[in-house]
């Protein structure tokens, strides 16, 4: 914890600092910034392992034991890359078809849609202890409960914070300068994108322990759906001689429709495995949904500073009390308030 939310971002920060200021590495400054925070956060690690485990003593290497355990760990590790992988293949294409500018654009609005992404983490220990538990007794229905309820708080969550800044988009753009307002399209499909990836991320955390091998499959056969896609979309948008903007919101459009199509596949999947729903969706989304478009809406019609400042609070407090009162249960409520930032149900 100290070295990745510590470490890493002070460095980041001083170094990006001092590397301006040195005229030989003052255009390369960014990318050497980052490589010193991640070697400064590696070493902060290394430091406190070896202090609390201390130096190996008669160990040697075991090339067969260490081969067969990198392969049994090969179908979770190949899924978690291509997973990352999905969310930086579409910049790497943009990169490809269109200029440095419309790329700047598009990073910025995918920095801004990660937020909703980073929720997941705060769920995954809630599930996995569930998981583990159930599959050793063979209890599968209890499992796509917790499916079904964990991965409707993510949606729930997600929903929330894609719509505090997808409403006011163009205010929450214009942060980076009017240059970038023209990826407000862009952003919101990409906060879209995250929600509708809810599904996959919970799927996929039941899967990697009963069909790896299918888990990573599938992994395999969206990246290549999201390369295809991504390019054909640029192209089409260069045939059409729509400006930049457009070739931005077709790669996220295509990084859309990937994860939509992951989310649908891994479910029906787990459905098939556990022989049990495990759909996320409850129409309270619909609910909350509404009277928050509404008063995000009108906050649009107000100064971009009162939209950002009042807007965005008022949003979540529309959203947060219509989904609690009708997406949330009694037994949701009290697990909610249970686990998040506290233990696993058992």
């Amino acid at each position: 914890v100290r070295a990745r939310a510590v470490v890493e971002p002070w460095v980041k920060s001083i170094a990006v600092l001092a590397f301006f200021y040195i005229p030989g590495t003052r255009e390369s400054g960014l990318a050497l910034a980052f490589v010193v925070a991640i070697y400064a956060a590696l070493l902060t690690a290394l430091w406190s392992f070896i202090r609390t485990y201390g130096l190996p003593e008669g160990w040697r290497p075991r090339p067969r034991y260490l081969g067969s355990m990198v392969l049994r760990a090969l179908p979770l590790s190949g899924a978690d890359v291509i997973e990352r992988s999905t969310r930086l293949l579409d910049v790497f294409l943009l990169g490809q078809f269109t200029s440095e500018r419309a790329v700047g654009i598009y990073f910025f609005a995918k920095e801004v849609a990660t937020l909703p992404q980073k929720l997941k983490s705060s769920f995954e220990p809630i599930l996995s202890p569930v998981v583990t538990k159930n599959l050793k007794i063979g209890n599968m229905d209890a499992i796509a409960a917790q499916v079904r309820q964990v991965g409707f708080w993510i949606i729930a969550v997600q929903a929330a914070i894609a719509l505090a800044l997808a409403i006011p988009g163009e205010a929450v753009m214009g942060l980076g300068g009017p240059a970038i307002v023209g990826g407000t399209g862009a952003l919101a499909i990409l906060l879209a994108a995250e929600v509708v990836a809810s599904m996959a991320v919970v799927s996929e955390g039941v899967l990697v322990y009963i069909a790896r091998k299918r888990n990573l499959g599938i992994s395999i056969g969206i990246i290549a759906l999201q390369a295809a896609l991504t390019i054909c979309l640029i192209m089409l948008a260069d045939h059409l001689q729509l400006d930049e903007g457009f070739k931005a919101a077709g790669a996220a459009g295509a990084l859309f429709l990937t994860l939509g199509a992951s989310s649908l596949i891994k479910a029906l999947l787990l459905k098939k495995l556990l022989k049990a729903p495990v759909s996320n969706w409850r129409w309270g989304l619909v609910w909350a949904t509404g009277p928050a478009v509404i008063v995000g809406f009108a906050f649009t019609q107000l100064p971009e500073w009162m939209e950002l400042i009042f807007g965005i609070p008022a949003i979540l407090a529309t959203y947060g009390f219509v989904i609690w009162r009708k997406g949330f249960g009694d037994e949701d409520r009290l697990l909610f308030r249970k686990n998040v930032g506290g233990d696993a149900p058992n």
